[in-house]
């Protein structure tokens, strides 16, 4: 039997709300985990300290990269592949790096890598097929409002078979 999009929707919300309850996670914002070394949120029970863990929801652009809280994240259209971020200062205060030790949610099937990259205060900054990635400050869980920001902040969209259960 197919599943509407919405009852796709549906289990994908439950789901997260089981990892985040087993994580306990939090429903603070981004602008909390501005600055910390791993996102609070991110990181699973019995995961190593530091452990970020992201996977694919459902936003209103589609299928989506998002920390285990529900943070969409974004790439940044002035970094490049493989280079150092070059979102710091003032405009790290508001695109907060998405920091830690990268792991796939298990639910997840991501068709490129995590990694990541040394930033100069010599934290860990999580990137995706070699694109460091941020968070937007003060977003709500499942916000996409960052994307097409100044034409140069995307989120990662991926597809359903980037979901590994109830398909």
């Amino acid at each position: 039997m197919r599943k509407s999009g919405w009852s796709v929707a549906a289990a994908g919300l439950g789901s997260l709300v089981l990892l985040l309850t087993a994580c306990g996670g939090s429903s603070s914002s981004p602008a909390g985990n501005a600055g910390s070394t791993p996102n609070a949120g991110g990181q699973p029970s019995g995961a190593p300290p530091g452990t970020t863990v992201l996977i694919v929801e459902h936003s209103k652009l589609g299928w989506v990269l998002a920390e285990a809280s529900g943070f969409v994240v974004y790439t940044y259209g002035g970094d490049t592949r493989g280079g150092q971020p070059t979102c710091t200062g003032a405009c790290a205060a508001i695109w907060p790096a998405v920091t830690g030790i990268p792991q796939v949610g298990p639910a997840a099937s991501l068709p490129y890598t995590l990694g990541t990259v040394t930033m100069a205060n010599g934290g860990k900054q999580i990137t995706y097929n070699g694109y460091p990635l941020y968070t937007l400050k003060g977003a709500r869980a499942l916000s996409t409002k960052g994307d097409g920001i100044e034409g140069k902040w995307h989120v990662i969209k991926l597809s359903k078979k980037n979901v590994t259960w109830g398909t």
